[in-house]
């Protein structure tokens, strides 16, 4: 039921004597009675001992929880090489930096040992290696020079037909070489 009024802010409705203001509406003294509402009509179902037995005890369909557990298997399994599948690229890419820093480190020797050949073998090193062993360099008195009038040949060397002896021992020289 909706008051038209501002009851909420009506404070001379806590005052017994309404001092406060004579122009307010007053509170009705007898709220009418509210009847109780008719009751509906019995909806009410009764089960008997054995339905509500048979309510309480859950049956399960033999196929459903076959279909589940091959389910519950089937992820298992899934979620099984997916981990391994995780676990063997972790270890083969700890492998790969392991492999780098060590191809780093043996081209970083191979570097430094090129180096120090390379200080080793200058011509100026190779030349006073040379010196201090006696020898000079070639004058053009020391050169000799040759030419050839029938330009180049080539020779092809004809093997001499061997008896089947020393075939038969070259064979087997063969198979142990």
């Amino acid at each position: 039921m909706a008051y038209n009024n501002n009851a909420a802010y009506d404070l001379t409705l806590f005052d017994e004597e309404n001092t406060y203001s004579s122009a307010a509406p007053k509170r009705r003294e007898e709220e009418p009675v509210r009847k109780p509402k008719k009751k509906a009509k019995n909806n009410v179902v009764e089960f008997s001992e054995e339905d509500k037995l048979k309510s309480r005890r859950r049956r399960h369909n033999p196929f459903k929880m076959v279909l589940g557990g091959l389910s519950a298997a089937v992820v298992t399994v899934i979620i099984g090489f997916i981990i391994v599948g995780q676990v063997q690229l972790t270890e083969l890419n700890q492998q790969i930096i392991t492999a780098q820093e060590t191809l780093e480190d043996t081209q970083s020797i191979y570097t430094q040992n090129q180096m120090k050949l390379e200080a080793n073998l200058s011509n100026a090193e190779i030349e006073k290696y040379a010196a201090s062993l006696g020898m000079t360099k070639a004058s053009n008195a020391q050169k000799e020079f040759i030419s050839l009038e029938g330009g180049d040949k080539a020779e092809v060397s004809v093997q001499k037909s061997e008896n089947i002896f020393t075939q038969f021992i070259e064979s087997i020289k063969n198979l142990w070489s």
